[in-house]
């Protein structure tokens, strides 16, 4: 098995996406750059490259079992195994004023169509993985979730957590438990699972509305994915540490 560490990053073309392949990249990493647009996907790697970044394309739509099956595949002949996967695709779905999701009129296909992407389309790419993953001597899993997500922060009228998001924030609750169940699964394993929250970054899922530019909101997952292996697992963090359930 190569020496270099290879790393998955789903939508990675841009955004966090792209800035968590750019800081494996950094620390050396073989990094694959998942993207369901072709263009866009060749587009990153090419960026990456100019950027001293050893980076491959990975054509991945994490809705569809055939394109993750493909991906699994084009990693196991690129390199035959992963030590990290991020699992970063996500949606926030449609949104009313004020960039929120009225729970009391919500289209029920759209929330389909963001826990697809969001809470399927983890599991669907993580399983697919989990074989390539075993190969390494220390696997490492971020989902990329939101403290949005946390219904301690929800459940609290003296927190501040932004506007109703009835699709989104729950898809995002439920990601963060599918995240322990994996945890507690692999328990007696090497692999190291948490989930990651990026904070209120500036990209085209909330219209560029954010305090945080892209390279800030992927330290945290950056730094998850290259946890020493005595480091934690089955947990919640941000920049400034754990956030609660």
């Amino acid at each position: 098995m190569s020496e270099t560490k290879i790393a998955l990053v789903t939508g990675a073309n841009k955004g966090i996406g792209y800035e968590i392949a750019a800081g494996l990249g950094a620390l050396g990493y073989r990094v694959g750059v998942g993207a369901r647009d072709k263009t866009r996907c060749e587009t990153a790697v090419e960026k990456l490259r100019a950027a001293g970044v050893d980076a491959f394309g990975v054509p991945l739509d994490v809705t569809g079992d055939r394109s993750v099956s493909a991906a699994a595949e084009l990693i196991e002949r690129q390199a035959g195994h992963l030590d990290v996967l991020v699992n970063n695709a996500g949606i926030s779905g449609e949104t009313g004023p004020g960039w929120g999701q009225d729970p009391t009129t919500l289209d029920l296909d759209m929330v389909r169509t963001v826990l697809e992407t969001n809470v399927l389309g983890v599991i669907r790419v993580t399983n697919a993985m989990l074989p390539l993953l075993r190969r390494s001597t220390s696997p490492r899993i971020v989902n990329v979730s939101s403290s949005v997500g946390s219904l301690t922060r929800q459940a609290d009228p003296d927190i501040e957590v932004g506007p109703v998001m009835a699709a989104y924030a729950p898809s995002k609750s439920f990601l963060n438990a599918v995240t322990v169940q994996y945890a507690r699964q692999l328990a007696d394993t090497n692999i190291l699972i948490n989930a990651a929250c990026p904070g209120l970054v500036a990209t085209d899922l909330n219209g560029f509305y954010g305090s945080r530019t892209p390279e800030q909101g992927a330290a945290t997952p950056v730094r998850l994915a290259t946890l020493p292996d005595d480091g934690p697992t089955g947990a919640f963090f941000e920049d400034d540490g754990v956030i609660p359930w």
